[in-house]
């Protein structure tokens, strides 16, 4: 009788916990292990983050490459903000340090990138033999297979000169990343990954860029570690 009571004792307390485990939140077979809807590994994606802004963005299948041209994005480095300066130059400008100009106020001549967004090393700029590339965060061909394909000239040609997509960086190394995305091409330098997915969100959501499903999860992936970035 003893043992009789023993074995329906231990059962009880085996549904017991059975039914608990089944009734808490976050466990169980159907459960996500992030706990919040911005997939961040628990942490809640900021009202207004970069993390947040992801689920703004169309998703969609990519399109064919076919009838890209660069040209179709207008002539490269226009003046398109009328100050009398290619848009390179102003880029290189605005992120280089030490600049000399070649005639006093637009062309840049050298100057130093220092500590370079992709590669976190000091780039020395020099006309000519630059080392330097201009890039398009949110190159243009990805663009076009994701929208831009159907845009009028003038969007192209915005999109093709806006600082917001433009980051002066180690030539080499943009090289490698061609046209990639988010999920397949990240900066070596793992400190600037945040903010350069944040970029990307910032100007496909600028110009309705969709993405595709593997490229909405690695910007979740990588602005889940740092759910407080914002967008530039």
């Amino acid at each position: 009788m003893l043992t009789y009571r023993k074995t329906l004792t231990a059962t009880a307390l085996a549904v017991t916990a059975l039914v608990t485990a089944a009734c808490t939140p976050g466990t169980g077979a159907g459960s996500s292990s992030s706990g919040s809807p911005g997939g961040s590994g628990g942490k809640p994606a900021a009202r207004g983050s970069a993390l947040a802004a992801v689920d703004t963005l169309t998703v969609k299948g990519r399109a064919p490459k076919t009838g890209y041209e660069r040209e179709k994005f207008g002539r490269a480095w226009a003046d398109v903000d009328g100050n009398g300066c290619g848009t390179r130059d102003d880029i290189l400008k605005r992120d280089l340090s030490g600049v000399r100009f070649t005639d006093g106020r637009c062309k840049v001549a050298s100057g130093t990138l220092t500590d370079d967004p992709y590669t976190g090393t000091t780039v020395a700029y020099v006309r000519g033999r630059s080392k330097v590339d201009i890039d398009h965060v949110v190159a243009l061909s990805d663009a076009w297979q994701k929208g831009a394909g159907k845009w009028d000239a003038d969007t192209r040609r915005r999109f093709a000169n806006d600082p917001l997509n433009l980051l002066a960086v180690d030539a080499s190394t943009n090289r490698r990343k061609s046209d990639g995305d988010a999920a397949t091409w990240l900066p070596p330098n793992k400190a600037y990954r945040c903010s350069y997915v944040a970029r990307q969100v910032a100007v496909k959501k600028k110009y309705g860029v969709w993405v595709t499903g593997g490229e909405r999860d690695a910007m979740k992936r990588v602005l889940g570690g740092c759910p407080q970035q914002k967008l530039p």
